[in-house]
């Protein structure tokens, strides 16, 4: 299955989209979808390296990642990057920048990206029309507080073997929820730049630990494809106690 494309072509009516037949999000009636169809300007593809959202942007615009990997970051005046999460299908990009006069962060695509496009002041009228709707708005900016709040215990408490193991189950789990497991492998685009970005450790730190882990049996990276070989071990590692998932809403 190809991550870039997870789900088929976008569809522009939302009762055919086929990320919502995963399973993993919210089941919505028609009339709510009929509304959430109403408020999109269309589909956009967005190529590898490319911005979605810059930061200090002040005209960002709010997405549904349809298809894709992304990577929301800050950058220092020197250059130097810190990946603050990563964004897989279903996740929903721009919400931080809708509450503030610019963008606190930039939002990168690491793979080719097509995305369900919002209107602008799209949360005005689903607070307004869909009051329940909002909640879920309300609540996917509570979970991803709770993402942020793992990965400040992350970088600032685990050693580099924990952080890179969590990094391996955290991704692993999210992907294999929305149905993007085959054969016990997801696609795995991350390069070690990205994931030493995105835990505060250095490349040449990232790689031994790697390595460590993959000769100790853990996991395995090949032709751009992850396979966890021993979950018990990594999560043992990491300290991650994964909980039964529940349904997440998607607009």
């Amino acid at each position: 299955m190809n991550i870039a494309s997870p789900a088929g072509p976008c569809t522009a009516d939302c009762h055919d989209c086929r990320l919502r037949k995963t399973g993993a999000f919210t089941p919505l009636g028609p009339d709510v979808l009929e509304f959430i169809r109403g408020l999109r300007a269309g589909t956009e593809v967005v190529e590898p390296g490319q911005a979605l959202i810059r930061e200090n942007q002040t005209n960002a615009k709010l997405f549904t990642l349809y298809a894709g990997w992304a990577f929301r970051y800050k950058t220092l005046s020197d250059g130097r990057r810190q990946i603050l999460n990563f964004l897989l299908p279903g996740d929903l990009v721009g919400l931080q920048q809708e509450f503030g006069d610019a963008s606190a962060h930039g939002v990168e695509a690491l793979t080719e990206c097509t995305l369900c496009v919002f209107q602008n002041d799209s949360l005005w009228a689903v607070f307004r029309e869909h009051p329940r709707l909002g909640y879920d708005v309300t609540w996917l900016a509570a979970h991803e507080e709770g993402h942020v709040d793992d990965n400040l215990l992350t970088a600032g408490r685990r050693n580099a073997t924990e952080r890179v193991a969590m990094l391996l189950m955290h991704l692993y789990r999210r992907l294999d929820r929305i149905g993007l497991a085959e054969g016990g492998t997801v696609e795995f685009p991350l390069t070690q730049q990205h994931i030493a970005d995105a835990l505060g450790l250095s490349l040449v730190h990232t790689n031994k630990t790697l390595r460590r882990l993959a000769l100790l049996g853990l996991h395995e990276i090949r032709n751009g494809r992850l396979r966890l070989l021993n979950t018990r071990a990594l999560a043992r590692i990491a300290d991650y106690f994964d909980t039964p998932p529940r349904l997440m809403p998607m607009l």
